[in-house]
């Protein structure tokens, strides 16, 4: 899965999980990454962070 955006909490990665994802990539970010990461760590999914956003306002 592809998001624009980082995760501020775990919940928006364990629906993504609870609907069968098992990799996502996002730009990071958020003062919680590391509670994001513990989080996709113990749910086996592998989180990758690209530092870049593509979404403009």
């Amino acid at each position: 899965m592809g998001t624009d955006s980082f995760f501020p909490f775990p919940d928006g990665l364990e629906a993504a999980v609870d609907v069968g994802a098992k990799a996502i990539i996002n730009p990071g970010g958020s003062i919680r990454d590391e509670m994001v990461i513990k989080r996709a760590d113990e749910l086996n999914c592998a989180l990758v962070f690209c530092g870049k956003r593509v979404f403009r306002h």
